[in-house]
């Protein structure tokens, strides 16, 4: 709108640079601007049109939002991998341009990002099919003759009769066996429904995401300036600037939370395979994906500890236990917040709250969208406090 209030719509840009003018009826004044006879009165209906059309905008996007409200989390985890991998992808445009121009780079991107994430999924998937098969097996050859009590359980440094005591009552026995194993028939089957419903709807959201990933490596430098526009215009420069704290944490949390789990996951793996714990490979990916979570991968660090500790091998379980406790502790108090907080000059309890509270309300997503959500309110809150000519508290 220009100073003077008669300009209700503006030309798109370059319309006048190509010698197109808007339509005559865009220009045209309604009719209660024709019949308005003072400026003040014009006033007035101009702000009521103005409000009109902000309550229309609202409308249509809430609309709209509540249309995809399914999808949104594909959105924004589309967007998170945009904005994680960005620089990557630009630094990739600008070797290669060739490839920059059509569909091929972004696909390129889209499949190697996808492979990242199914790669463990399959070997996760595979040993688990095996696994599976083994049970199965030994459900059957339990229901014909029973399962003895292993020598672990005797060995036990807690709880070791109770445990004797529910093996021999419940599986030493075939008849005994029998009856648990097709007491878990049933809710096998309900625990079964219910996964595969889950792995459809989470496969669903991740074709969605990278689906919104590739339109986003495609058309990322247009949305970008768009979204700056948008931003300048609603907030002025400081939503710009709010905008970047917001990216500079994402990139910081990938670091810090990806790359530091990775790491991690591959260290734990190396100590697992020495320690001759059961499938190495696969409980290194397990720990990598736990280490994610601050103080989750002890959860996994503890169950290798355990099955090495059942086959024999105490001072082996008690040094990967011992081993793991020291990297975590090192990764999470001294590597993740420098990572995280250092890109975006955020405190460590800032950072500590931003993901273990968005984990808790919204999942995986949360590790994410936690931090930004705190980086942001760290640099919205520092910027009032010295507008305000107060103490700088954060």
């Amino acid at each position: 709108m220009s100073k003077t209030g008669q300009t209700l719509i503006e030309p798109p840009p370059g319309a006048h640079a190509a010698g197109r003018t808007p339509p005559a009826d865009l220009l045209t004044p309604s009719p209660a601007e024709a019949e308005a006879s003072t400026p003040a009165q014009r006033s007035v209906i101009m702000r009521s049109q103005w409000r009109a059309r902000e309550f229309l905008g609202i409308a249509i996007a809430a609309v709209a939002l509540y249309t995809i409200a399914g999808f949104l989390t594909a959105l924004v985890w589309g967007g998170v991998f945009a904005i994680a991998t960005w620089p990557l992808y630009q630094r990739t445009r600008e070797r290669w341009p060739r490839l920059a121009n059509g569909v091929t780079l972004p696909l390129l991107f889209t499949a190697a990002l996808a492979l990242i994430f199914l790669i463990p999924l399959i070997m996760v998937g595979l040993e688990a099919a095996k696994e599976a098969q083994g049970m199965l097996e030994l459900m059957q050859s339990a229901r014909s003759s029973g399962i003895p009590v292993p020598r672990w359980a005797h060995h036990l440094p807690l709880g070791a009769e109770s445990v004797v005591a529910w093996w021999e009552n419940n599986l030493s026995n075939p008849e005994d066996a029998h009856e648990f194993f097709s007491s878990l028939d049933s809710r096998s089957m309900a625990v079964t429904k219910a996964v595969g419903s889950q792995v459809a709807h989470r496969t669903t959201l991740f074709c969605f995401s990278l689906l919104t990933l590739f339109f986003l490596y495609k058309d990322g430098a247009a949305a970008a300036r768009q979204c700056t526009f948008a931003s300048r215009r609603l907030f002025g420069r400081r939503g710009e600037v709010i905008a970047r704290q917001i990216v500079a944490s994402i990139h910081g949390t990938v670091a810090g939370l990806v790359l530091v789990g990775v790491g991690e996951g591959l260290l734990m793996g190396v100590v697992y395979l020495l320690a001759g714990a059961p499938h190495p490979a696969l409980f290194g990916v397990v720990t990598a994906i736990a280490a994610m979570i601050p103080f989750c991968a002890m959860i996994a660090i503890g169950l290798v500890s355990v099955l090495i500790f059942i086959k024999g091998a105490t001072v082996a379980a008690i040094s990967v236990f011992v081993i793991g406790a020291v990297v975590i502790f090192v990764a999470d108090h001294f590597v993740r917040p420098t990572l995280i907080g250092g890109s975006t000059q955020l405190p460590f309890l800032w950072v500590l709250l931003g993901i273990l509270g968005g984990a808790e309300t919204w999942g995986m997503l949360g590790l994410f969208v936690g931090p930004a959500a705190m980086a942001a309110l760290h640099l919205v809150w520092r910027s009032w406090t010295r507008e305000r000519g107060g103490d700088k508290l954060a």
